[in-house]
C-alpha cells in the first residue's frame, strides 16, 4: 500500500468528526502497520468520557448475541456505540470467518452504531495484536460506548482486563466443570458475570455453585454481581445495562497505567522481532528440522533480507 496517496490530515479530521469511512480506513492502516501510523497515534487525543466494555467468556456462551442485545439498549438510550469483534485466525493463513457479522448484521447501516470485525492474527490473549492502538482510535471517534468482544479462548483471555473500563464474563448453565479450569485467570477479571441462556435446565443451581466458588475470592470486598439473561429474547438486558451505566470507574487510573505498560511492551516486542516471520521459521524447519530452531541463539538467520 502506497503511503504517498494517504491524506493523514483528512483522515484525522474525519476521525474526530466520527466519520465512518475515516474510522474504517484508519483501522485498516493501523492493523497493517502502514508507515505513518505511529505519527498519527501521537496526535490522538482520546475522549476520556468514552466507556470501554470488554465482553469475554468461553465459546458458545452467546457473547455476540448478548452484544447485539446491549446495542439495542444503548441505541435506545441515545448513545453512539462502536464495536470491535475479534474472531480467531487460522494458524496457516491468519484469516478468520468473522461470524459476528451474522449475529449483528442489523446494525451495520445504523447511524449510531459502528461495528468492525477483526482477526486475532495469532495473538494468544483473545485479542488483536494492535488492539491498544485500535482502541485509542475508537476513543477519538465520538463513541459513548466501545465494546470489545474477544474470541472466547478461555483462561489466556485475561488481557481484556487491562483494556476495558468494565469486563463482563459471559457463562452458560452448561459451563459446569469449565469454570473450575477458568477460575485461576478468567474468573477473577470480571466486573460482572452474566449467565446467558438462563432458561435452560439447572440455571439456578449453576448460579448458586458459581457464587459458592467465588465466595473465597470476595471475603474482603463486595462480591461481583451475577445477572441472568436470555439475550436472544432481550430478557434481563435492561438490568445489565442499568448496572453498566451506574458503575463508577474508580480503578480507571490504575488501568490506564496498565495500558501504558502493555503498549510499551508491544512496541519493544515489535522492535525486537522486526523482520522475523513465520515464513522464515517454516523455511528453516523444512530445510534443517525443528531441532535447528531450538539450537539457534542468534535470530539473525530468521530475519528477512
Amino acid at each position: 500500500m502506497s503511503t504517498t496517496t494517504i491524506d493523514w490530515n483528512a483522515l484525522y479530521e474525519g476521525l474526530v468528526c466520527g466519520d465512518v469511512f475515516s474510522i474504517s480506513r484508519l483501522i485498516t492502516l493501523v492493523e497493517n502497520r502502514i508507515e505513518g501510523t505511529q505519527e498519527l497515534m501521537r496526535r490522538l487525543q482520546p475522549n476520556p468520557a468514552s466507556k470501554v466494555l470488554g465482553i469475554t467468556g468461553p465459546p458458545g456462551a452467546g457473547k455476540s448475541t448478548l452484544t447485539d442485545a446491549l446495542i439495542h439498549g444503548m441505541v435506545a438510550d441515545g448513545k453512539r456505540v462502536g464495536v470491535l469483534c475479534v474472531d480467531p485466525s487460522s494458524p496457516f493463513h491468519l484469516g478468520a470467518l468473522l461470524g459476528d457479522r451474522i449475529r449483528m448484521s442489523s446494525w451495520y447501516n445504523h447511524p449510531q452504531v459502528y461495528i468492525r470485525s477483526l482477526a486475532s492474527r495469532g495473538s494468544l490473549g483473545g485479542l488483536h495484536p494492535q488492539i491498544l492502538d485500535l482502541m485509542e482510535l475508537m476513543k477519538c471517534g465520538g463513541f459513548d460506548w466501545i465494546i470489545i468482544e474477544t474470541v472466547g479462548v478461555g483462561q489466556s483471555e485475561i488481557e481484556i482486563a487491562g483494556l476495558a473500563d468494565l469486563t463482563m464474563v459471559v457463562l452458560v448453565p452448561e459451563s459446569g466443570d469449565e469454570i473450575q479450569t477458568m477460575k485461576a485467570g478468567l474468573m477473577e477479571i470480571a466486573d460482572l458475570f452474566v449467565v446467558n441462556k438462563s432458561d435452560r435446565p439447572d440455571a439456578e443451581r449453576f448460579i448458586n455453585n458459581l457464587k459458592a466458588m467465588l465466595a473465597p475470592v470476595f471475603q474482603h470486598k463486595p462480591q461481583t454481581p451475577i445477572f441472568k439473561t436470555i439475550a436472544s429474547s432481550q430478557e434481563g438486558i435492561n438490568e445489565v445495562y442499568d448496572y453498566l451505566k451506574g458503575v463508577q470507574m474508580d480503578n480507571k487510573n490504575d488501568r490506564s497505567k496498565w495500558l501504558i505498560a502493555e503498549k510499551a511492551f508491544q512496541l519493544i516486542r515489535e522492535k525486537r522481532m522486526q523482520g522475523i516471520t513465520v515464513q522464515a521459521l517454516y523455511d528453516i524447519i523444512c530445510e534443517k528440522g525443528i531441532q535447528r530452531v531450538y539450537e539457534l541463539l542468534d535470530l539473525q538467520e530468521f530475519r528477512e533480507n
